[in-house]
C-alpha cells in the first residue's frame, strides 16, 4: 500500500498541508477504516507507508516518492512533515500517470487536491515499469537467480600461466567462508559465455585479472560494472590497464609464489572492506 497525496501546498522537500476534508478521498472504504478508525487518522499507521508526493497534472510536473515523519491536525488542515527517499529518483507526473492504472489511481485524481491510500505496492511497481524500458542483451540472457553474498567470480585469460593465481586466491579466499569460482569450474549452458554471465549475475564480487590485456576479461569487466557489481581489479603490470579504468584502484602482484600470496591477502583485505 502506498499514499498518495495531490497538493498545491507542499512548499519545500520537509513540509506541506492538505485540507483535512479532502483527506482519503478515491480510497477504499476498508482502507479508510483502517487507517482512520472512529474518524481519527492514524498517523503513525499512515506513517509506515511510503508516499508519493505530487502536484496537480500530467505533464512534467515533478513528482517525489518519501515518507511521512510527522501529521498534525492543525485547524482545517492537515500538516505533514516529511523526507523523500533518497534512493528514488525524481519521477514526473507524466510518469505515474503512465503507471495508473497499475496503482489504481482514477485520472481524474490528476486534477484534485486530495490524500488518498491505495492498495498497490508502488516500489514494485515502479521497478517493475523502469525494468521493461531498460534494453536486454541480443547475444545473452541475464540471470534471474538470486545474487549469492558469498560467492567471488573470477575473470581471467583461461590458460595454465594462471592456474596458480587462481588457486591461490581461491585458497585463501574458501578458507574465509567465501565460495570462489570461475567459469570454467562449472558447465550449465551450452554456451561458455552464458556461463560466465551466469557467474558475474550470481556473485557479490568479481576479481578481473587484466595481465596481458586478454579482450574476453574486458568485456567481462564491462558487463560486471554494468550489472553494479563490485569489481576487484588486478594485474601484474599497470600497462595492461587501460585508460577508462585507469580512475580505478588496481592490485598489482608478482606471479610468483610469495607474490601469489601477497596477492591473495590484499583481496581478502578489500573483500573485507566491501562485502
Amino acid at each position: 500500500m502506498f499514499n498518495l497525496i495531490v497538493s498545491g501546498m507542499l512548499q519545500s522537500e520537509h513540509r506541506g498541508s492538505i485540507s483535512a476534508v479532502r483527506v482519503f478521498e478515491h480510497t477504499e472504504k476498508s482502507l479508510s477504516a483502517r487507517y482512520k478508525p472512529n474518524g481519527i487518522l492514524d498517523a503513525q499507521g499512515v506513517s509506515t507507508l511510503p508516499t508519493i508526493f505530487m502536484d496537480e497534472g500530467t505533464d512534467d510536473e515533478i513528482a517525489r516518492i518519501g515518507w511521512l515523519t510527522r501529521v498534525e491536525l492543525r485547524a482545517s488542515d492537515y500538516h505533514l512533515q516529511y523526507a523523500y527517499d533518497p534512493e528514488m529518483p525524481r519521477l514526473t507526473n507524466a510518469e505515474i500517470y503512465a503507471a495508473a492504472g497499475d496503482l489504481g489511481i482514477d485520472d481524474w485524481e490528476f486534477s484534485r487536491n486530495h490524500w488518498a491510500i491505495k492498495d498497490a505496492d508502488l516500489f514494485q511497481i515502479l521497478y517493475r515499469r523502469e525494468a521493461k524500458r531498460q534494453p536486454l542483451p541480443r547475444v545473452f540472457q541475464m540471470s534471474s537467480n538470486p545474487v549469492r553474498p558469498k560467492l567471488v567470480t573470477m575473470m581471467m585469460p583461461f590458460s595454465a600461466e594462471f592456474d596458480g593465481v587462481y588457486q591461490s586466491i581461491k585458497a585463501v579466499l574458501e578458507g574465509a567462508s567465501y565460495e570462489c569460482r570461475r567459469a570454467d569450474d562449472f558447465w550449465l549452458h551450452a554456451h561458455i559465455m552464458q556461463d560466465v554471465v551466469e557467474l558475474i549475475c550470481t556473485s557479490r564480487v568479481v576479481i578481473c585479472d587484466l595481465s596481458g590485456k586478454n579482450p574476453n576479461v574486458f568485456y567481462e569487466i564491462g558487463i560486471a560494472h554494468t550489472v553494479g557489481k563490485e569489481v576487484i581489479l588486478i594485474t601484474q603490470h599497470m600497462d595492461d590497464v587501460p585508460f577508462d579504468l585507469r580512475a580505478l584502484r588496481c592490485i598489482i602482484y608478482h606471479n610468483n609464489q610469495e607474490g601469489r600470496g601477497k596477492l591473495a591477502a590484499d583481496v581478502l583485505a578489500r573483500m573485507k572492506t566491501i562485502a
